[in-house]
């Protein structure tokens, strides 16, 4: 067989990159969006885009990319998304105007750029240039007094132990715009600056910014911000307030994965606070996750935080005790002693310390992470009731349930979603089979649970104009170019009884983890608010 045929049917046989070239690189985003999470989506959003760069369509290249840095973020790999974001801004570059009619992507496109250079605080992997110049192009374009601009700046030195320089970017942050679209979450600002100002030996002040936070329409709130002031409140002597905040907090970090960078400071308020076997015990239960971690700087901190308390523990005669590890990789599951493993834990925190400040030409990380590992219980106020107290459990009879505070996640329930539409004020019917059904404009709006438990809250939008069969290809058409443009909800056809197409949309939201009201009344709103924008625009097809 000539080499020139068997090219050819051995690029047939590439699945991938033949729907993109047949079908159209629209359409092949399109299937890509819907793939499972995981690296066969990101590697075919990578395709694509690399192929919409060298077929001259740069708006399809940015709708990857887009689509492609979104898919990091999910999989919780933030330092991927720096080339992506690098190619954003090579194809704005090229194309100056590609976005003049979309302000609401240039806007995506800098909070990308944001998470961007902050992943260089999470690992090495990311370079100390690569993330200046991501910075620098920032603040050409929002301006170098801006708050996202100086908060970056803020914590890229304190990064590099440059604490004035911090100090100064810090007053710039503080006098910026906290509703600043690019800025990040501003409920989690303060918990952001009472890290800076605790890491500084400032605890009383780290404390008054904390008290400044507005948990409102935050999901990580309150229980961020009461983690970040658990080594304040003990410096300060307010060693109940602690107590009552590490119980509150860690009820909901010890499951919930994202809240892994969280844990050292538990396990830095059981170590210093007196509670060792308390300690310990969180140690045990959390130590499968430092195999894997959200980042670098979070198992640094992890293990640092775990050193520490053992070495305490061991101090204080409990370096005996064994505490099962389990395998990872080529290390073995083992029994270990808790002097054993305070060891390992060092010997880790302190390679990645070494880490970063290779990348870094500073010393400052691993100087940061010797001092954690000299630190000793603080004297005096720290006599705390008896361990008992922290258990998940009371030992008195349970009260009846009230409803849940706003802020407290609880499971997805009807009386939970009836009282999210309630709130809007809105006329909705209750189908026998507990679904919720609205009419909102063109849109009839269902909400129901799925899913064994019942912990799957399901939007479907249907919109109240139907087309007629003969026109299958141009509702195909318009259902694409939906998904393609837009994050929801996910539209689609299906022909009913009467052979008319009905143009219909879903949300499907996992919540497993369960649900703070102000969170469902979120995702209801957004249901809502993009099923109605979903069904206006099938009203309006010719």
């Amino acid at each position: 067989m000539p080499a020139r045929r068997r090219r050819r049917r051995a690029a047939r046989r590439v699945g991938p990159v033949t729907t993109a070239r047949d079908r159209g690189l629209a359409a092949a985003l399109a299937d890509a969006r819907d793939r499972p999470d995981g690296e066969e989506r990101c590697a075919e959003l990578e395709r694509i885009a690399v192929r919409a760069d060298a077929t001259g369509d740069p708006r399809t290249a940015v709708s990857a990319r887009f689509a492609l840095v979104e898919a990091y973020l999910h999989l919780g790999e933030r330092w991927r998304t720096v080339e992506a974001v690098r190619h954003l801004r090579a194809t704005l570059a090229r194309h100056p105007g590609l976005l003049d009619a979309h302000p609401d992507e240039l806007t995506r496109l800098r909070r990308h750029q944001r998470q961007a250079v902050e992943a260089l605080f999470g690992t090495p992997r990311v370079g100390l240039d690569q993330a200046r110049a991501l910075l620098d192009t920032l603040a050409e374009e929002l301006g170098p007094d801006a708050g996202p601009v100086a908060e970056l700046r803020c914590r890229l030195a304190d990064h590099l132990g440059d604490e004035p320089t911090a100090r100064r970017a810090y007053a710039g942050w503080t006098a910026g715009d906290p509703a600043d679209p690019v800025g990040g979450c501003p409920g989690c600002a303060p918990a952001r600056r009472a890290e800076l100002l605790a890491g500084w030996g400032e605890p009383e002040a780290a404390l008054t910014v904390l008290a400044t936070a507005d948990p409102a329409g935050c999901t990580d709130q309150p229980e961020r911000s009461l983690a970040t002031g658990l080594l304040p409140w003990l410096r300060t002597g307010a060693v109940e307030d602690a107590a009552r905040a590490h119980v509150r907090a860690y009820r909901r970090h010890r499951r919930e994965r994202t809240a892994f960078p969280l844990l050292a400071a538990h396990l830095r308020f059981c170590a210093l606070g007196g509670y060792l076997h308390r300690g310990l015990e969180l140690l045990t239960e959390q130590l499968p996750r430092l195999d894997h971690p959200a980042d670098d700087l979070s198992a640094m901190e992890f293990a640092a935080a775990g050193a520490l308390l053992c070495g305490l523990a061991a101090e204080a005669g409990l370096g005996g005790r064994r505490i099962h590890r389990p395998g990872h990789g080529p290390r073995p599951a083992a029994e270990v002693d808790v002097a054993t493993l305070g060891a390992q834990l060092q010997a880790l925190a302190t390679a990645l310390a070494g880490s970063f400040d290779a990348r870094n030409g500073t010393g400052h990380q691993s100087g940061r992470i010797a001092s954690w590992l000299a630190e000793r219980p603080l004297a005096g106020p720290v006599s705390l009731a008896a361990e008992s107290d922290f258990d998940d459990e009371p030992a008195v009879e349970a009260a009846e349930p009230g409803p849940p505070d706003p802020d407290e996640p609880a499971p997805l329930d009807p009386a939970l979603l009836t009282a999210a539409l309630d709130a809007r004020g809105e006329a909705y019917t209750v189908e026998p089979d507990g679904t919720l059904v609205g009419r909102w404009g063109e849109a009839t709006i269902q909400f129901r649970r799925l899913g064994r438990h019942g912990d799957v809250l399901h939007a479907r939008v249907v919109a109240a104009r139907r087309l007629p069969a003969d026109r299958r290809a141009e509702a195909y058409a318009f259902c694409n170019v939906w998904n393609h443009d837009r994050l929801l909800p996910a539209a689609y056809v299906h022909e009913a009884d009467d052979g008319t197409l009905v143009l219909a949309a879903g949300i499907t939201t996992d919540l497993s983890c369960g649900v703070a009201p102000t969170q469902l009344t979120v995702l209801v709103a957004a249901a809502i608010r993009t099923g109605t924008a979903y069904a206006d625009a099938v009203a309006a097809l010719p």
